[in-house]
């Protein structure tokens, strides 16, 4: 089969020949059909200090993908073929105290697809069935690719009450995004998205946030003014892992206020840690997606009119993978998707 593999430690990757996969007795094999390229498989394509660490080639690279199963082992239950799959790309290992308590998005063992292990930028791909989503429902193959990004941003905008609550979401990237979709569908007062690119932010305005702000020319707190707020920020999300971004956050919350953390900072920085005592201000962070609360919420809000159809900007044959890779680079984008569907 056709696969995008990292062949070699260093930049790039090829489009090659490999082996079809085989399911195990818990496995489903899947015919993939669409693929979202991810933040992480940007990281593995340029073979930064985070890829030579942790990757090992080769390696069939991707974690976001919807398919069809083909075939399934000879002990998998609740999946059948025909089924349409989108996969959960966290392998957790069922056996440490968080898994045995149900508690597996905190498994300290898991594994990640296409990171750790041979992932779904290929014709094929094997996913056990605990990590198999069946939709139930119709949805939008695209849609249904980024399953695993939508579920980070549900997680991370239900981590805490927005109901009738000031929202303050930095970083505009797809995840940001989807987020700010999520708190305006769950009732938020306010939803305020922070970024400094204008083709992203002005995605966010499509999807109904109320202010969307490019800080190199407007604080923070000129988005509090221009809302009549008085008091601060409610739920602040912190989505662009920009050290300025959390310090701005933190000093615009309000008594009380609530932090869910997703965006993952390239170094150590400083935070005035006396605002966050004296504030009480909480701060959580978040990692994937609970398994699989957050899948169950996922499909409802699609199903109740959640609209991510913004999100979704570009789209390739999977032949075309160079150019999608350098669109997703360009930062100008929404959710970059590859079509495995045509041969």
């Amino acid at each position: 089969m056709k696969a995008l593999v990292k062949g070699s430690a260093g930049p790039g990757l090829e489009l090659t020949e490999v082996p079809d996969p085989r399911p195990g007795p818990g496995d489903v094999l899947l015919r993939v059909l669409r693929t979202g390229i991810c933040g992480t498989d940007l990281h593995i394509d340029s073979w930064d200090d985070w890829a030579a660490r942790t990757i090992k080639t080769p390696l069939v690279v991707g974690h976001e993908f919807v398919g069809e199963v083909v075939e399934v082992g000879a002990a998998v239950t609740g999946v059948r073929v025909g089924d349409l799959v989108s996969g959960e790309g966290h392998l957790v290992c069922g056996s440490c105290r968080n898994c045995k308590a149900g508690r597996r998005h905190l498994c300290a063992n898991t594994r990640g697809l296409g990171v750790h292990v041979d992932g779904a930028f290929a014709e094929y791909a094997v996913l056990p069935e605990q990590n198999a989503w069946v939709h139930r429902t119709e949805v939008d193959l695209d849609v249904a690719a980024i399953f695993d990004p939508f579920g980070n941003a549900v997680h991370t905008a239900l981590s805490f009450p927005v109901l009738g609550e000031d929202v303050l979401i930095t970083g505009a990237g797809p995840i940001g995004i989807m987020a700010a979709a999520v708190a305006r569908h769950a009732g938020a007062r306010n939803v305020v998205i922070t970024d400094v690119s204008e083709p992203r932010l002005e995605l966010a305005r499509k999807v109904g946030v109320d202010l969307a702000l490019d800080v190199r020319t407007s604080s923070v707190a000129d988005a509090q003014a221009a809302l009549g707020m008085s008091e601060g920020f409610d739920v602040g999300m912190e989505l662009s892992g920009q050290p300025s971004a959390l310090r701005e956050m933190i000093a615009n919350m309000a008594h009380g206020g609530r932090i869910a953390m997703l965006g993952l900072p390239a170094d150590e920085f400083p935070v005035d840690w006396s605002s966050v005592v004296l504030k009480m201000i909480t701060i959580k962070g978040i990692y994937g997606r609970e398994m699989f609360e957050t899948w169950y919420s996922m499909s409802v809000l699609l199903q109740r009119g959640l609209d991510l159809a913004p999100v979704i900007t570009d789209r390739f044959h999977y032949t075309e993978y160079q150019q999608a890779f350098a669109t997703a680079r360009e930062g100008r984008c929404g959710k970059v998707i590859l079509d495995w569907t045509e041969r």
